[in-house]
C-alpha cells in the first residue's frame, strides 16, 4: 500500500494546480496590473458602500498604502489601516474589540484570538471566488488527495467553525471560516552573500561560529522557536516530536541552547518588524538571519544583494487571511465582504506576488501579472527580462531565478507551519527568559 506523504502530495498536487492556473488563464502580450500598465480592479456596486470606513489593524506585511490607496480607488470605501507587530496585532484583536472593524492575522494566531469571541464567523457563500482558494487551506487536499498535515498549525486545523456562533474550531469543512485567506509563503533564513562569501545551505549555519555576532532570529515567539527549532535539529543539538507542539521538556532544552549561543554572543540583535531585519541587512550588522520575503525584497530594491536561502531541511509555512470583528453589522459588513471579494479578484495576489507572497487564489493573480512575472515568481523559470518589484523597483536581471524554484517545490517542501502551541503560555515566558538573559 502506498504511503502518501505530506510533501509528496504537496509536490504533486501544488505542481498540479500551477499547472492548472497556467492552463487555465490564457496570456495576455500587454498584460494589465504590471507595475507599468496598472490594471482596474474588479467591477462592483459602490453606491451603498462609498461613504463607509473600515478600521484595519495587520501588520506592515499588507498593510500598504498602495493597497489601501486601490481598494479606495476601487470600491469608493475609506480604509483606515494600522500596521502593527504580530505581538501588537494579536493584543488587540482579543482585549480590544471596539477598535477594529477587520483583523488582518495569521492562522497560527487563531487558536489565541477564536476563543476571545470577537471574530464573527464569515459566511462563505459570500465569498465568490471561495472554491478557486487553493485547497491546502478550504479542503486540506490537492488534487483530490488529502494532505497529510504538517508539523504546526495548518491553516486547515483552524479554518471552520461549527456554526455562527462557535468559539471552537471544526474537524471538517462548513459554511462558516474564521479568516478568508489571500496571501502565504515558505520561510527561511536570509542572507548576504557579498559578505558571508559563500552558499548557505542549512538551517544549523545560524550558529556558525563563521557568524558570531552577525546573525539574528525574530523575536516573536510563536514564530522564533520555529527558526530556532529548524535549527537546532539541523546542527543535530536536539530533534522534537512535533515541533509545531513542544513539551515542556522541550521547551527548557531548546531555551537553555538559545541562551547559550546567545552568551557566547552569536547574536547580534532580534527583530519583531519586517523593517527591522531590512536595516539589519541593508546596514552589514548582521549578515545571516531569519527573514519574510518582503524584507529579502526590500533589501534587493536598495541594490544590495540578499538571498533568500533554499535550505536542505525544508521550510517553516505561514498563511495570512482577512477576519471580521464580532461588532460589524449593517452596510460596514457589506462593505467588508466587498473587500474581502476584492482581495481575492487577483489585483492585490500580482501586488503582493511581486515580494514573492502567494495568492489564495493564483489563477486571479495571474490575470493580473505579465507571463515573465508569472513565469519567474510561479514557475520557478529564469526571468526573461528584468523583474521588478511592487514599486516599481528592480529586483532580478534578465536570467535570474528565483530562490528556492517554483511555487510546487518551495510550498511542498514545507516541513513545520506557524504554531501555537498546546504549552504557549510556558513558551512565551521562557522566550522571554531568552531575550532578557
Amino acid at each position: 500500500m502506498t504511503q502518501w506523504t505530506r510533501r509528496h502530495l504537496l509536490r504533486t498536487g501544488l505542481a498540479a494546480g500551477a499547472a492548472l492556473t497556467a492552463t487555465q488563464c490564457a496570456r495576455n502580450p500587454a498584460p494589465v496590473g504590471t507595475p507599468n500598465n496598472p490594471a482596474p480592479g474588479p467591477e462592483v456596486n459602490t453606491n451603498q458602500i462609498k461613504d463607509v470606513t473600515l478600521r484595519f489593524i495587520g501588520t506592515g506585511v499588507s498593510q500598504i498604502n498602495e493597497i489601501r490607496n486601490k481598494a479606495q480607488e476601487d470600491l469608493g470605501i475609506k480604509l483606515d489601516m494600522r500596521a502593527l507587530s504580530t505581538e501588537e496585532n494579536n493584543q488587540i484583536a482579543i482585549t480590544q474589540p471596539n477598535q477594529y472593524d477587520v483583523f488582518d492575522g495569521e492562522y497560527f494566531s487563531l487558536p489565541l484570538v477564536v476563543p476571545s469571541g470577537n471574530l464573527q464567523a464569515i459566511d462563505v457563500s459570500k465569498i465568490r471566488d471561495f472554491d478557486k482558494i487553493v485547497p491546502i487551506f478550504t479542503q486540506n487536499k490537492f488534487d483530490g488527495a488529502p494532505v497529510e498535515q504538517a508539523q504546526g498549525t495548518f491553516p486547515y486545523k483552524v479554518m471552520y467553525l461549527p456554526d455562527q456562533e462557535s468559539k471552537e474550531f471544526a474537524t471538517e469543512a462548513t459554511n462558516w471560516a474564521t479568516l478568508i485567506p489571500f496571501q502565504y509563503n515558505a520561510d527561511t533564513l536570509g542572507y548576504r552573500p557579498d559578505l558571508v562569501g559563500r552558499t548557505i545551505e542549512s538551517w544549523a549555519e545560524l550558529f556558525d561560529a563563521e557568524f558570531q555576532g552577525k546573525t539574528s532570529i525574530l523575536d516573536i515567539p510563536s514564530i522564533g522557536i520555529m527558526d530556532a527549532a529548524m535549527v537546532v535539529e539541523a546542527a543535530k543539538l536536539m530533534t522534537f516530536g512535533d515541533k509545531g507542539n513542544m513539551t515542556r521538556e522541550e521547551i527548557d532544552k531548546i531555551t537553555d541552547i538559545l541562551k547559550e549561543q546567545k552568551q557566547n554572543g552569536q547574536f547580534r540583535a532580534f527583530w519583531k518588524t519586517f523593517d527591522e531585519s531590512v536595516n539589519l541587512m541593508s546596514s552589514g550588522e548582521v549578515i545571516l538571519q531569519s527573514m519574510w520575503s518582503p524584507a529579502v525584497t526590500a533589501v534587493k530594491a536598495k541594490g544590495i544583494e540578499c538571498v533568500y536561502a533554499p535550505l536542505k531541511e525544508g521550510y517553516r509555512a505561514w498563511g495570512g487571511g482577512i477576519g471580521l470583528s464580532k461588532n460589524l453589522s449593517g452596510i460596514e459588513l457589506d462593505a467588508a465582504y466587498e473587500y474581502i471579494n476584492w482581495m481575492l479578484d487577483g489585483w492585490v495576489g500580482a501586488f503582493l506576488g511581486r515580494q514573492g507572497y502567494y495568492s489564495a487564489v493564483p489563477e486571479n493573480a495571474k490575470k493580473f501579472m505579465s507571463a515573465p512575472e508569472w513565469d519567474f515568481w510561479y514557475e520557478g523559470k529564469p526571468a526573461s527580462e528584468d523583474m521588478v518589484d511592487p514599486f516599481g523597483k528592480t529586483l532580478e536581471k534578465q536570467g535570474a531565478v528565483r530562490d528556492g524554484g517554483s511555487f510546487a517545490e518551495r510550498m511542498g517542501n514545507v516541513v513545520v507551519w506557524n504554531s501555537t502551541m498546546d504549552e504557549q503560555v510556558y513558551l512565551v515566558q521562557k522566550w522571554n527568559e531568552f531575550i532578557a538573559s
